[in-house]
């Protein structure tokens, strides 16, 4: 079939029966990226001379850090070859390329209920991860069909039988039913596209069931062909507003279709539809069945969200399952380093939640760096993302403060609120409780980093609850923490204790009591509220010193006494006092009697002390950006 006939044919509806909508679960560098290349290559979804390494990773950030953090999808045309007693056949296949990450498990989870299969891909050089045991819980939870295969079959450090084993072991089937391999030769490829037409359904029916009417299936013929389409991710231009990704369960949706969020109640026309090829190529419509792209015109914040609906404006309907609104869970400040730019910042976070729903920010205002905003994030990937995003596209240069998470705090009168600032936090002897969000952390290491890993789960409060080992003689820990706990720091150590071998994955939990108290430090004197932070009960004395430490070395001296105190528990716990410059008032004076340089230095004493007792200190711009820009040790 000629290339012009193979367009059009990416463009024409097609039979649902010849219709496969999959994903590809894996670790950071196991190969997913690169897999998805030879998928394109082989298909001729792109032409050899458009080919690059990573083409489904769009932004640069992507490209540096090796992982996928926006989804973008990919619609493939199959030619099948002819077998005996079957002719030859045209399939679309439809892949989701997903991140990873836990930060993104929402996300994630909305993309696995778009498609019918998955294909678990497993480095033959490392084995099973930690990040892709979430990710495959997620898939079954969403009744997916998981395709098992190992990657990197060629390379010199393969153990391709010993993998196929463990991962056959996880999923309980026959290490026959792994297939082997290679992104980088294509090697295996071919049988990967055969075994997906084979093992994943073809799109599933949508049963909705609507009162006083029969069940209704997704195959589009039913009366009124009403549409009915899950969001999995979304973008946007300035000319054409949102573009939705959608997968359709119900009807078809057309260009000039009058549309709602069922979420938002907000009604729209499609102004085009269209499918991935990969990039954005306009389509007469997207039926059941399909994966596409719907041009909403919409260019306000927060109208389209993940894992909403789309349907008819006057339709019947219901929602589809599974609507969440992200819950922010990370939070920091985020400050332009000029007060000038504070309009830009503005317009830059604005611009940024068009295109990720989870961002959420409100202004606020400090008396050191001025006015700025208060963001809340999935995690610390998308905190890290998103400053790193404002800093590149809109060219911003910001002050990130340490970020916090949220507590639930009861105070003696029995009100109870959400605090996720530290400065926010009731008096020590006004709280009667706290609670705090703690997380699952699996860990897979290797044997001879488990001691170590023990010390550090200990130090970071985390209760160990089970050990399982792996046929290649690596362990398995499963333990509960804080998150707090987790965000000190703990990814950093478990990288240097395990020499970078060993995997880390976390999920939320729910919340639980927590033996935490804030630490505040004075100045002269005077609250700082920028340095206050909430930390463990059993840790507060020891970074209270620190805290003290850290100040007294950085902060310039004054021309008075400066006393610097950490104070917690309604005491102080740590203090430390700078001495005061000393001017020379003697250094003009030549000559004459004693006692006239000990007049002036008892009024030079004098006025120190009448200037103590009014003093403020002015701390500088620099040593409050060091301060608050520096992660617990």
């Amino acid at each position: 079939m000629n290339r012009v006939n193979l367009r059009k044919l990416r463009r024409t509806p097609m039979n649902p029966k010849n219709i496969r909508n999959f994903s590809i679960i894996a670790h950071v560098d196991h190969g997913k990226s690169t897999l998805a290349d030879r998928m394109l290559e082989i298909t001729h979804t792109i032409e050899a001379r458009h080919m690059r390494d990573q083409v489904l990773d769009r932004m640069d950030l992507e490209r540096e850090r090796g992982i996928t953090i926006k989804m973008q999808p990919a619609r493939m045309t199959y030619q099948r070859p002819a077998k005996e007693g079957a002719a030859a056949e045209t399939y679309i296949l439809n892949l989701i390329d997903t991140p990873g990450h836990i930060d993104f498990a929402y996300e994630v989870s909305r993309a696995l209920s778009a498609v019918e299969g998955v294909i678990l891909l497993v480095d033959s050089t490392q084995g099973v991860q930690a990040q892709t045991l979430s990710v495959l819980g997620m898939a079954k939870a969403a009744g997916c069909t998981i395709i098992p295969a190992v990657s990197k079959i060629d390379s010199p450090y393969a153990r391709v039988e010993e993998v196929s084993l463990e991962v056959a072991e996880l999923l309980g089937v026959e290490a026959s039913s792994v297939l082997a391999v290679s992104g980088r030769s294509g090697a295996g490829v071919g049988d990967l596209l055969e075994a997906i037409i084979e093992r994943v359904p073809a799109p599933r029916a949508s049963i909705a069931e609507v009162p006083g009417s029969p069940a209704r299936a997704s195959t589009g013929t039913q009366p009124g062909n009403e549409p009915r389409a899950l969001i999995f991710d979304f973008s946007y231009s300035t000319h054409r507003g949102v573009a939705v990704y959608a997968r359709v369960f119900d009807g078809e949706v057309k260009k000039g279709d009058s549309l709602r969020f069922a979420a938002t109640d907000k009604r729209f026309v499609a102004l085009e539809v269209g499918i991935f090829a990969p990039d954005e190529t306009p389509a007469e419509k997207l039926s059941a069945g399909e994966i596409g792209y719907i041009v909403t015109g919409i260019k306000e914040a927060g109208v389209v969200a993940v894992g909403d609906t789309i349907g008819a404006q006057n339709g019947i309907l219901p929602a589809l399952e599974g609507f969440a609104r992200p819950r922010p869970v990370v939070w920091t400040s985020v400050y332009p380093e000029s007060q000038d730019d504070l309009a830009d910042l503005r317009q830059a976070l604005e611009r940024l939640r068009l295109t990720d729903s989870s961002l959420s920010f409100e202004e606020e205002s400090s008396g050191v760096l001025g006015r700025g905003f208060r963001c809340g994030f999935l995690g610390m990937l998308h905190l890290e993302i998103v400053t790193e995003r404002l800093r590149r596209e809109f060219n911003l240069s910001l002050i990130v403060t340490i970020p916090t998470i949220a507590y639930i705090v009861t105070t003696k009168n029995n009100k109870r609120e959400t605090i996720y600032t530290p400065s926010r936090f009731p008096e020590y002897g006004d709280i009667l409780s706290i609670e705090e969000p703690w997380v699952k952390v699996t860990l897979i290491t290797p044997p001879d980093s488990l001691s170590g890993l023990m010390q550090l789960l200990h130090d970071h409060e985390a209760n160990v609850l089970e050990t399982e080992a792996y046929l290649d003689g690596r362990i398995e820990l499963v333990s509960e923490m804080p998150l707090r706990e987790l965000m000190r720091g703990f990814f950093d150590r478990v990288k240097n204790v395990s020499s970078g071998y060993a995997s880390l994955s976390y999920e939320f939990l729910d919340e639980r009591p927590a033996d935490v108290v804030r630490l505040d430090v004075l100045v002269a004197e005077e609250l700082v509220p920028a340095f206050s932070r909430v930390i463990s009960r059993r840790r507060v004395e020891q970074e209270g010193e620190r805290m003290v430490e850290k100040l007294a070395g950085i902060l310039p001296r004054q021309l008075f006494v400066t006393k610097i105190q950490a104070q917690a528990l309604g005491r102080i716990i740590s203090s430390k006092t700078l001495s005061a410059l000393r001017k020379d008032v003697t250094g003009y004076l030549y000559g004459g009697d004693i006692t006239r340089k000990m007049k002036l230095l008892e009024k030079q004493k004098k006025g120190k002390k009448r200037r103590a007792a009014h003093a403020k200190v002015d701390i500088p711009e620099d040593v409050f950006m060091k301060m608050v820009q520096e992660s617990e040790r």
